[in-house]
């Protein structure tokens, strides 16, 4: 049984969608970061880094969204090509997402709703990464079905999350219809709606 630390987040979410694909069993805990239970010691002592998702698989311990999804794909041989330039193109894309679309989104949230000065160049340059982005995968999927071609992939899982939740980033698909077409095939996923469901019941009700 995998056990994860999770909470009803745009990272945390790419984990239990991942595992319902794969057909794993998991164990899904509440770190409830609202409260900073993430910077609680009982769970420092799991990652130190005092973030979440997190997994446990055996005596593995992992932190970070994209290492976990790579660990299931190559534990378990699938949502991760072996044909080496598409599972190339999986690992770019799968960066996109880790260094690009996550960082810009949750700055993007954060400098637009979250923070206590309203510093316009930072809503500014956020809200423009985040549109570039936004742009750049629509215009990605206007001639792909999923990020890498016609095959399902981690890619996809990753990218899920922050567009789930691309509210909070002031992002929308009125003028994107590539990336509202992709959305909409990954949210009737089963796999995906079993996800979403888990993830959501980790947050209390307000």
């Amino acid at each position: 049984m995998l056990t994860v630390y999770a909470f009803s987040t745009p990272n945390s979410v790419k984990v239990p969608i991942a595992l319902e694909e794969l057909g794993l069993a998991y164990d899904l805990r509440p770190v409830n970061i609202r409260a900073g239970a993430q910077k609680s010691a009982d769970y420092l002592a799991l990652n130190p880094n005092g973030k979440v998702p997190l997994l446990i698989d055996g005596d593995l311990v992992l932190a970070e969204s994209g290492a976990i999804l790579v660990h299931l794909a190559e534990k378990t041989g699938h949502l991760l090509p072996v044909e080496p330039h598409l599972r190339a193109r999986t690992f770019q894309w799968l960066f996109v997402q880790l260094s690009g679309t996550g960082p810009a989104f949750g700055q993007s949230g954060y400098w637009q709703r979250l923070a206590s000065d309203r510093n316009p160049a930072a809503i500014a340059r956020y809200k423009a990464e985040s549109d570039r982005l936004a742009d750049l995968i629509d215009a990605h999927l206007g001639t792909h079905r999923w990020f890498v071609g016609d095959e399902y992939t981690i890619a996809d899982i990753a990218h899920f999350g922050w567009f789930w939740r691309r509210d909070f980033a002031g992002i929308g698909f009125a003028d994107r219809p590539a990336l509202a077409r992709w959305f909409a095939e990954m949210e009737a996923r089963p796999a995906v709606q079993r996800g979403i469901a888990a993830t959501l019941a980790l947050a209390p009700a307000p």
